[in-house]
């Protein structure tokens, strides 16, 4: 079982920049994939990005150029530096866990083992 901690939400003008932290804690030696989503009320869950053990990451299109992510050594916390963000950015941000390669996408969140609870972010126009 890994417990997930969200962290370094905010409120931000638009154009502004935050950056959310993941901390994985337990038992995180068979991790292969940390992902950010973010949600609305109302909304679907969706995809930002994913960073797979080895490095690799993948963003979503809405988000890609603006966002990033990455990981410590220990592949245990995961950040999201996000610049120039814009309102419709606002959500709750979660983070989520994956141990199977084939359960690591943005598209099926409803596959990933583990979730933190999420921190909010806003951005004002």
């Amino acid at each position: 079982q890994v417990k997930l901690e969200e962290s370094g939400g905010g409120s931000v003008k638009t154009g502004g920049s935050l950056r959310l932290s993941c901390a994985a804690s337990g038992d995180t030696s068979g991790l292969i994939c940390l992902a950010w989503f973010r949600q609305n009320p109302g909304k679907e869950r969706e995809g930002v990005g994913i960073i797979y053990h080895r490095g690799a990451t993948i963003l979503d299109p809405s988000v890609k150029g603006r966002f990033a992510i990455s990981q410590n050594n220990a592949k245990d916390t995961m950040w999201l530096q996000m610049n120039n963000l814009k309102p419709e950015d606002s959500a709750m941000y979660y983070c989520a866990a994956g141990f199977e390669m084939d359960l690591c996408t943005l598209h099926r969140p409803q596959l990933l083992d583990s979730w933190g609870r999420g921190t909010q972010v806003t951005v004002s126009s």
